[in-house]
């Protein structure tokens, strides 16, 4: 409350505050008050519904096995994330905390996604680890207008007035036309203390990729991602532009994915996956032995939804199997070069529309499983990795989430509750959007 109290006083202009979490799906939702009784928000928390967290993608609830409407949707209440009580730097009459739900008995939310991250961290924790981790992020800006069947168009470049065609990877070019609102997402970031770092032209026209700084908080830089997907999407908007996270909106270019670089402290602050060389510890490698373990049971939570699936193809840079290797990005799990010190794994598989709150998690349940068991994860790829689709590696939803649900591994580390939720929500998601007949099926059949 004495924050809230500095907060407002320093901020005068404030006359409402976002109470705002994050759904399974990884959509911001929230609610607003006015400055009268928001400050209830610091004293007795929030009271909302559990369901709020296992809403589908089109924002429904189900009623994921007998939770929602048969229970009579019962209430969690909700308490504010230290440190995240910051101005909305698009509303500047408004405020915004995160919150974090406990169940009505007690205890943390079992299933909100901020929860079992926290959960599989405390498994790294108890071994005297603590991770470091970073978020990155490539999405599309769109024009905000369709094309006439329907379909994204890439935008028009400020600076020339044309629609942007051509794929200028690390194009300077291709940020000086954006400069303006490339400024206003670094303002926002920087507003919200999301360590937002390089921004890049990507392999596409109109995508680009930004990187967040690593942070020894594995729910801090999840919270930088969810945050910062959040405020690229209002900076677009108010510079009249869409952005995509979607994992691949268009057929016949290169998909959005997320990338997750994570390295391990011991107590004293050494980077255990350090060996003073270019090759690293054989912590690094157990690390790595263990996602690649994990990685089939992990696919639902990586890809969680029918678009998600469509972005792995051989040849593209994105993983089709569990290769592991050094300075090479046609793998799975890289080794990036650079000073020992900062040896580190990146975890390229998922997709920027998934949730960093349960990706972190799955890669960290994953690293932990490999340190455990101490698994070997083979020799290094040193060539290409994209050729080969793995076909124990399910590239399906449906595959994906059964896999997920039969495996006794990330049940242990995300608990049964959780895992029948998710993929009860998933799969009925699936089948709801398989019940919509398409345009191009009306072509094929009618």
């Amino acid at each position: 409350m004495a924050d809230w109290k500095a907060f407002c006083a320093a901020h005068p202009d404030v006359a409402y505050l976002n109470a705002v979490f994050t759904d399974q799906c990884g959509t911001v939702r929230g609610k607003r008050m006015p400055l009268a009784e928001a400050g209830k928000v610091f004293t007795d928390g929030l009271e909302l519904p559990m369901s709020v967290y296992f809403l589908d993608v089109t924002g429904e609830n189900e009623d994921i096995h007998g939770r929602g409407f048969s229970d009579g949707d019962p209430d969690g209440t909700a308490h504010p994330i230290a440190g995240t009580l910051a101005i909305v730097p698009w509303a500047r009459d408004q405020a915004q905390v995160m919150m974090s739900m406990d169940m009505p008995d007690g205890g943390a939310c079992e299933f909100e996604p901020r929860n079992v991250l926290a959960r599989v961290a405390e498994r790294l924790g108890v071994r005297g680890l603590t991770p470091v981790s970073a978020v990155e992020f490539e999405f599309y800006l769109l024009d905000k207008k369709m094309d006439s069947h329907g379909r994204p168009l890439a935008p028009i470049n400020p600076s020339t007035g044309e629609r942007e065609r051509s794929n200028q990877v690390y194009g300077l070019s291709e940020l000086d036309g954006f400069s303006d609102l490339l400024r206003d997402i670094s303002v926002f970031a920087s507003d919200l203390s999301v360590p937002a770092s390089a921004a890049v032209a990507e392999f596409a026209p109109g995508q680009y990729e930004i990187n967040l700084k690593h942070g020894p908080d594995p729910l801090r830089s999840a919270d930088h991602g969810i945050l910062l997907r959040y405020l690229i999407g209002a900076a677009a908007s108010a510079h009249g532009f869409r952005a995509s996270f979607m994992a691949k909106p268009y057929v016949d270019q290169v998909g959005n994915g997320c990338h997750i670089h994570t390295s391990l402290l011991d107590a004293d602050g050494n980077n255990v996956f350090d060996d003073g060389g270019d090759k690293g510890t054989d912590q690094l490698r157990h690390a790595i032995g263990g996602l690649q373990r994990t990685l089939p049971a992990a696919m639902a939570l990586l890809a969680p939804n029918l678009n998600a699936y469509r972005r792995f193809a051989p040849n593209v840079f994105v993983p089709v199997n569990g290769a592991w290797g050094y300075n090479n990005r046609s793998v799975a799990f890289r080794v990036p070069t650079g000073s020992s010190k900062a040896r580190r794994v990146e975890h390229r598989v998922a997709g920027a529309d998934a949730n960093p709150y349960l990706v972190l998690a799955a890669i960290l349940a994953g690293i932990d499983y490999g340190l455990e068991n101490k698994i070997d994860p083979g020799e290094p790829t040193q060539v290409n990795a994209c050729d080969r689709v793995d076909p124990d590696l399910p590239l399906t939803l449906p595959r994906a989430l059964d896999t997920f649900v039969g495996s006794p591994v990330l049940r242990d580390y995300f608990g049964d509750l959780f895992v029948d939720i998710y993929a009860e929500t998933k799969r009925l998601e699936f089948e709801k959007f398989n019940k919509i007949i398409s345009t191009r099926e009306l072509e094929w059949y009618l």
